[in-house]
């Protein structure tokens, strides 16, 4: 996702260095937005007001960020660091106070909408860090963001991003059931969709999947490995917290299920294949 967000950013005027851990991607960025890539998140970082990243989970983050070819060796007292990726309350808050102490701000602004909303620069940040931080950056993620709010001070953008994989999992379960349901009373599945997508059923994964679905297309979107990576920070969180999440803990067993089907790298809308092997 990062390989269109950073190319929004050259396309908006900003002057671009790119880094990936497969130096190819970054010299194939480079050559295709005429910007510049760099062999370390240090080199790529060195000299820039915002230095934006988005990779794997908390080892990768703090591996882009930490040590001494890390991103906070080579960034400037007074920049602004941004983390688009998923990633633990608890990293975030540990990488805030390191980011700290070098006199950096951290704004953690995980992000939705996926592929296609990074190549169409429609993407939805919700963003934790201090409101002066935020308020600089702000225009600058405006160039592949469809909404960016400031939630709160440190960690709130994970924390609300725990919000929205929780409501996608119950969405597309719900919908996965819907289909199959459908499917076993006979009806055609697009002409259900067509007339409840227009009432209180509707939803983004409703309008965008259920043709997918249909199909037994599933080699797109994001992969059910990121979603039970995400459902388990949502998890451990809420071990923290005291919330009940039991519908989300049923989910994140079904998509283990889709993992053991060989499905790992399956979209999340796989959960109706699921059903279907179950017949």
């Amino acid at each position: 996702m990062g390989y269109p967000m950073a190319g929004h950013l050259k396309s908006a005027g900003h002057e671009v260095c790119v880094f990936n851990r497969t130096q190819a991607k970054a010299e194939a960025w480079a050559k295709a937005h005429e910007g510049r890539s760099a062999p370390t998140p240090r080199e790529a970082a060195e000299g820039a007001e915002f230095v934006m990243a988005c990779v794997g989970n908390d080892d990768d983050l703090r591996s882009v960020c930490l040590g001494p070819d890390g991103a906070f060796a080579g960034m400037a007292k007074g920049s602004v660091f941004v983390d688009h990726t998923t990633v633990s309350e608890k990293v975030t808050r540990e990488l805030h106070a390191a980011a700290a102490q070098a006199g950096i701000a951290f704004v953690d602004a995980p992000i939705s909408g996926g592929q296609a909303g990074a190549e169409n620069g429609v993407l939805s940040v919700m963003c934790g860090g201090a409101e002066d931080a935020y308020l600089r950056v702000e225009p600058v993620i405006a160039a592949y963001a469809k909404i960016c709010r400031r939630i709160g001070e440190s960690g709130a953008g994970q924390l609300t991003k725990m919000c929205n994989q929780i409501a996608i999992a119950g969405l597309v379960q719900g919908l996965s059931e819907a289909l199959h349901f459908a499917e076993k009373a006979g009806l055609d599945g697009r002409a259900v969709v067509e007339v409840i997508s227009q009432g209180a059923a509707g939803s983004w994964q409703m309008a965008n999947r259920h043709e997918t679905m249909l199909v037994d297309h599933f080699d797109h979107g994001f992969a059910v490995d990121w979603m039970r990576k995400d459902l388990g920070i949502c998890l451990s969180a809420a071990d923290e917290t005291g919330a009940s999440l039991p519908v989300t803990a049923l989910v994140d067993q079904f998509y283990k299920d889709v993992q053991k089907l060989g499905g790992g790298r399956w979209d999340t809308s796989s959960l109706f294949k699921r059903l279907k092997a179950l017949d």
